[in-house]
């Protein structure tokens, strides 16, 4: 009997198994509402229940503009959003003219140990659809802790950190680098895909 007839034989009496991927079996159900974006990440969206990581140069770097189609998705969805630890007070009418329901943001004001702290119990309550934590520090432990949390509560987590944190490893599923302005976005690593560099000019 040739190889490939054994083969076949096999795999009709189910004694081996063939792997097959689907287009649509690893399909997130979180879009980013960024198309280049969406476009480039393996699940055509951000990593479901995992931990996604924003460096960024300074605060206003663009950070929110790529977050909130999402957020205004979930917030008019019903779903909470946490804030842990934001470096400035969010501006309400700028978060709702982007489409955030108000009264779906929850901010949590805390320094230092305090925002991951905050962010593990929020991420493991399961009761939020996203959460959006500044920590100030976080090493490779603390950042995994977060990760498990995200996958036990089934929630999007963004920790937005200091691009200076790059050369640290990371368990995110998800790393982005974004310069100010918001023209190219830096995918530093991306679980079960490839980084790049992506143009957003005008799809942002």
């Amino acid at each position: 009997m040739s190889g490939g007839a054994s083969l076949a034989r096999l795999f009709e009496e189910r004694r081996l198994w063939k792997g097959q991927t689907s287009p649509d079996a690893r399909r997130s159900d979180q879009p980013t509402g960024v198309a280049a974006l969406d476009a480039h990440l393996p699940g055509a969206g951000w990593p479901e229940a995992a931990l996604t990581e924003l460096l960024l140069a300074g605060p206003g770097h663009g950070e929110l503009r790529l977050l909130w189609p999402t957020l205004a998705r979930l917030s008019q969805a019903a779903e909470r959003i946490a804030l842990i630890g934001p470096p400035l007070l969010p501006y309400p009418l700028a978060w709702q003219a982007a489409g955030v329901a108000l009264d779906s943001l929850v901010v949590i004001r805390a320094q230092g140990a305090e925002v991951l702290w905050a962010a593990e119990q929020c991420l493991r309550s399961g009761c939020f659809g996203a959460v959006l934590c500044w920590p100030e520090r976080a090493d490779d432990r603390q950042l995994r802790r977060l990760q498990v949390a995200a996958e036990s509560g089934r929630t999007l987590a963004f920790a937005l950190r200091s691009a200076a944190a790059l050369d640290n490893p990371s368990p995110a599923a998800l790393r982005l680098e974004l310069r100010a302005p918001l023209e190219r976005l830096h995918i530093r690593k991306c679980r079960g895909g490839q980084p790049g560099v992506l143009d957003l000019a005008g799809g942002a």
